[in-house]
């Protein structure tokens, strides 16, 4: 079903390509079936009566028609080549556009490796089948059609071989594919699994080798891959049964063409000629027969693969853009959180529940609590990573699930708890929200990011490379890039997710003490473990099991809120603050 459906939708604009490839396989087909009746005239009146004139003659002529196939053929399989890869790019785009409007939620729910399977893996089968569709299956039903008609035509009495061969042929070659279609499913499965364990050790490699348990990550990827090589094994001996299947029924085909045309010719009942050509299209018939095998047994993959696209194709975000979007709006630089709460599905208790609290422009927010208090979770509602289950989150005076999704995004500056950065350069990094950026106000969000010093010392400058994630840079360096980047962008509103973790003490009060003067127009929302990055903060948010137990600055914090002080005393001997 997912895979007539997938074929229907996004082979549709590609029906002319279609119609001339089938138009092409036609003629090329028919060519290829009148070279046997030539051959036999050929035979019959040319070589047996030793008539050198006709011999040319009709040699000639079969020069011509094997001219035709040629042409159409490598013109069926260009334009057919066209159809199927356009049909792929636009297949792996429309995924691609769904997976990019997902929130967290929906990409947790598949999974990175197996949404990058099914981007590349799953497509490509599908591809395949499309390719092989356009240069064996529309020209295997038509040699098999008038195969069998011109091959009655020559002998009716042999034909007895073709009513035995085929339907025997078609029955084995059925079985095997039944039993190749649950191979096939756990097939992807199997590459799902290799792709999720070589990304993980591949991301976790320093903590790998930390630990060293080189061992044992090779010995789990052994598994995975193991599992993978038995599957395919079993889809692989599957698949070349087939072919010996073939080729024996062929043979055996043949041999009885030979005696029993043998005897018919004895008789005067056939020519020498006719045997030949009725011979060649019994082969062409079983071929064809092969071809369309072979299709029907890509069917199974391309279904398996089809089905997992149209998952994801179908699974539409859960944050949704709204149907009458606001796309100006009078406040700038303020966030609003009313009675919000949110709950993961299935999850029995709510991560957060009941908060409250504003941030305005100019003034600093700051969130603090212990470990898995549900910090993260409440400013990823800002950008809509998340949507709110319980309440309301406002920017710059408009409920999120509200605003023109463009407009809240260039709103936002957002540094995460997990800096990335993309493969490219400095420069292509922090002009990432912000393509028409100069190089002076590069240097100068460096500058405040206390990032222009390491980057001055790189080769390149702001033209040396970053690599994918930032692995050639430090921890420290990443989040000074990735705050740079958010200073780039000049956003209403800056969210900081404990993005100054990295950083050393003085590092982190000089930056902060930069900051101070660049964000003064706008909101500041930052959450930290540290006492020390937020004790200058206008307003400090205590997050606990979810809930808010204390709100205000620093100094009465200290007196009225016990979880604050408890915070501030566990590191008062490492940082006083």
């Amino acid at each position: 079903m997912g895979l007539r459906r997938l074929l229907v939708t996004h082979l549709g604009p590609y029906r002319k390509l279609l119609t001339i490839v089938i138009v092409l396989q036609a003629v090329q087909t028919a060519a290829a079936l009148t070279l046997p009746t030539l051959n036999a005239e050929l035979i019959d009146n040319g070589v047996l009566e030793g008539d050198n004139a006709y011999i040319w003659r009709v040699g000639a002529i079969m020069l011509g028609f094997s001219l035709v196939q040629i042409v159409f053929a490598v013109g069926a399989v260009r334009y057919g080549a066209r159809a199927a890869m356009s049909f792929g790019r636009d297949l792996r785009r429309d995924i691609f556009q769904q997976v990019n409007s997902y929130s967290a939620r929906e990409v947790g729910q598949f999974g990175a490796p197996s949404l990058i399977t099914r981007v590349t893996n799953d497509v490509q089968q599908v591809q395949m089948l499309v390719v092989l569709a356009c240069t064996m299956m529309i020209a295997a039903p038509i040699t098999m059609v008038f195969g069998i008609i011109f091959a009655v035509r020559e002998d009716a009495g042999l034909s007895v071989i073709m009513l035995v061969a085929i339907p025997i042929l078609i029955a084995v070659l059925a079985v095997i594919i039944s039993k190749m279609v649950p191979t096939f499913q756990v097939m992807q499965l199997k590459v799902d699994r290799v792709n999720q364990v070589l990304r993980d050790q591949i991301t976790g490699i320093r903590v790998v080798r930390a630990f060293v348990r080189e061992p044992e990550e090779v010995e789990r990827f052994a598994g995975a891959n193991d599992e993978l090589t038995a599957t395919s094994l079993r889809a692989g001996r599957l698949m070349a049964l087939m072919f010996p299947t073939v080729t024996l029924f062929i043979s055996m085909s043949n041999i009885a063409v030979l005696w029993l045309g043998a005897a018919r010719i004895d008789s005067g009942d056939m020519e020498l000629g006719s045997v030949v050509a009725y011979l060649s299209y019994l082969v062409q018939v079983l071929i064809a027969v092969v071809m369309l095998t072979f299709m029907i047994s890509m069917i199974p993959r391309a279904a398996v693969a089809s089905e997992r696209i149209v998952e994801v194709l179908d699974t539409d975000s859960s944050v949704l853009p709204p149907e009458n979007p606001v796309t100006e709006v009078r406040e700038h630089g303020t966030v609003d959180f009313t009675d919000v709460g949110f709950t993961y599905p299935g999850a029995a208790v709510p991560v957060l529940s009941k908060i409250s609290f504003t941030v305005r422009p100019g003034r600093t927010t700051a969130i603090i609590g212990s470990t898995g208090s549900g910090k993260s979770t409440l400013v990823d509602l800002v950008p809509r990573l998340f949507d709110a289950t319980e309440g309301t989150v406002a920017v710059n005076g408009v409920d999120v699930r509200q605003l023109d999704p463009d407009l809240l995004w260039g709103s936002i500056g957002y540094v995460p708890q997990k800096p990335y950065l993309f493969s490219g350069t400095v420069a292509s990094n922090l002009r990432f929200g912000r393509p028409d950026a100069t190089d002076e106000e590069l240097w100068q969000a460096l500058e405040i990011a206390q990032a222009s010093g390491f980057v001055q010392t790189m080769p390149d400058g702001l033209d040396s490379p970053i690599t994918q994630g930032g692995t050639n840079v430090s921890g420290g360096q990443r989040q000074r890039l990735s705050i740079a980047r958010a200073l780039v962008l000049r956003p209403d509103i800056y969210v900081f997710d404990d993005s100054f973790s990295a950083l050393d003490l003085a590092t982190d009060a000089r930056l902060r003490l930069a900051l101070q003067p660049h964000v003064r127009e706008a909101g500041v929302l930052i959450v930290a473990q540290r006492v020390s990055t937020i004790a200058d903060a206008d307003q400090i948010i205590v997050v606990d099991n979810g809930r808010v137990v204390g709100k205000g600055r620093h100094v009465a914090l200290i007196e009225t809120c016990p979880t604050y002080a408890e915070i501030v005393d566990s590191q008062f001997d490492r940082e006083p603050a």
